[in-house]
């Protein structure tokens, strides 16, 4: 019989909203009903008829709790071609249930038509025994239902478990089943019933969304090692060096001696925004500065490489400390993504060992001289981006030969902060003092905090200053 859509006639029109949204009232009404007829039938009773009974109207809630959820769908989402649904939304729209008596006493068996269904059989053909049963099931899955079977009629256990089917005309299906044993009058087990259900489509479906999730699981991961080797390929080329001293005119009587070194966090935590710098002005001055951002990743690392190079260009043209944190607050301002930072600049001349510095809510840098070491007193300064049209007090200091300046991120000393992390810090003066480089006291710095396990990378710089 030729199709009733043909070529040279157009397809019926979907169903609209109306009809599939009277169907959805009809089947939560007809779900009422079940379940009222459920609420009647006793939930503890012996009677092994009305347990059967309410097996199936549970069975049956289930059949129209999907039903329901499937039109919902079809209602919201109708499929693309016209027409009747695909094959795979029917058999998903209602699972096929079948049931079966065995009676131990008489050998006689029972099985409903929707059963010889499920298990591909002929329903012409007389029902399978309990023996024969696992004839149909798949190899791996036979231990399973013999055991299910044997717990049921041995000790009178309830069935509730799945088990492969091989059909000839199919493939392999999956059925649950569902089942219990009816006692005789001595105790002994009479009979056995169970209900079966079809629920390939069902688990087609939850490996699909399983599938599904793993690979947006492995997709994000993978997206997360490429994000984070772009940012740590980013950090390394925009600090001066990982570990070692910093590049900059041949030492003399007066001038800084330079070593940094950038800690990274020993979790799986993206790499931040922390950053040092050390830069020779026109003047013949020394510019150094250390800061970070908030936030992790691609996006902390490039917001870094954007202050660095505003850094790098207001002290060019002889911006002050604290004008330049003026402007680099102004710059986060107006960025599009609401970012907050802190950062420490100091400009140093090594003709008269004035040292000019500045902070914008940022650790404050520590001196160490003869063996002792304190923290510098802070000017005024709030957070990067915290406030529109802030203002950055300077401070004054100066430096004799010998001197060590420490500056560094938070996260440095792991697990402490604030007056406890300076207190930690300070404890290194023994060692700055008879260190010979400004190399020497960065070894110091991570031999004591290097090894410990942080959440967060940290960076540090120290300048010593040369006699």
């Amino acid at each position: 019989m030729p199709s009733h859509l043909s070529a040279d006639r157009p397809a019926a029109p979907p169903p609209g909203r109306g009809p599939v949204d009277a169907l959805i009232s009809q089947t939560r009404r007809l779900k009422g009903e079940v379940d009222a007829v459920r609420q009647d039938t006793p939930q503890d009773t012996a009677d092994p008829r009305e347990r059967l009974r309410r097996a199936l109207c549970d069975l049956a809630l289930r059949q129209l709790d999907d039903l329901d959820r499937h039109l919902a769908q079809l209602r919201d989402d109708p499929p693309a071609a016209p027409g009747r649904l695909p094959a795979p939304r029917q058999e998903a729209l209602l699972s096929r249930v079948g049931s079966a008596e065995w009676d131990l006493l008489t050998d006689e068996v029972r099985w409903s038509g929707e059963l010889y269904r499920i298990l591909g059989r002929d329903p012409a053909a007389a029902p399978l025994t309990l023996d024969e049963l696992p004839s149909l099931v798949c190899d791996e899955d036979r231990p399973r239902l013999t055991a299910m079977v044997t717990g049921c009629l041995v000790d009178a256990r309830p069935i509730d478990g799945e088990f492969r089917v091989l059909r000839p005309d199919e493939g392999v299906r999956t059925v649950h089943m569902m089942g219990e044993p009816v006692l005789g009058a001595d105790g002994s087990t009479a009979s056995m019933w169970a209900v079966l259900r079809d629920v390939s489509e069902l688990r087609r479906c939850r490996r699909a969304v399983s599938e599904t999730r793993d690979s947006l699981h492995r997709q994000r991961h993978a997206a997360a090692r490429t994000e984070h080797r772009l940012a740590v390929e980013l950090q390394e080329a925009l600090l001066p060096t990982r570990h070692g001293p910093l590049r900059l005119p041949p030492a003399g009587p007066g001038t800084l001696d330079l070593a940094g070194a950038h800690l990274p966090p020993s979790t799986h935590t993206r790499i931040g925004g922390d950053w040092y710098d050390a830069l020779e002005l026109p003047d013949g001055a020394t510019l150094l500065s250390v800061g970070e951002l908030t936030g992790h990743g691609i996006g902390a690392a490039s917001g870094m490489a954007m202050m660095l190079g505003a850094i790098c260009g207001m002290a060019m043209t002889g911006t002050a400390p604290g004008p330049l944190l003026a402007c680099l607050d102004r710059l986060l301002d107006a960025t599009a993504q609401p970012v907050l930072g802190s950062a420490v600049c100091l400009r140093y001349r090594s003709d008269t060992g004035s040292l000019l510095w500045a902070q914008a809510g940022h650790p404050v840098p520590l001196l160490f001289r003869g063996g002792t070491g304190r923290a510098l007193d802070a000017p005024d300064g709030v957070l990067l981006g915290a406030t529109s049209g802030a203002s950055y007090g300077q401070a004054e200091e100066t430096l004799e030969a010998g001197d060590v300046l420490l500056l560094h991120t938070d996260g440095l000393v792991p697990g402490h902060a604030g007056a406890t992390a300076v207190r930690q810090l300070l404890e290194l003066a023994p060692h700055f003092a008879a260190a010979h480089t400004a190399q020497d006291c960065v070894r110091a710095v991570v031999r004591e905090f290097g090894e410990r396990e942080r959440d967060d990378d940290a960076c540090v710089l120290v300048a010593r200053v040369t006699p």
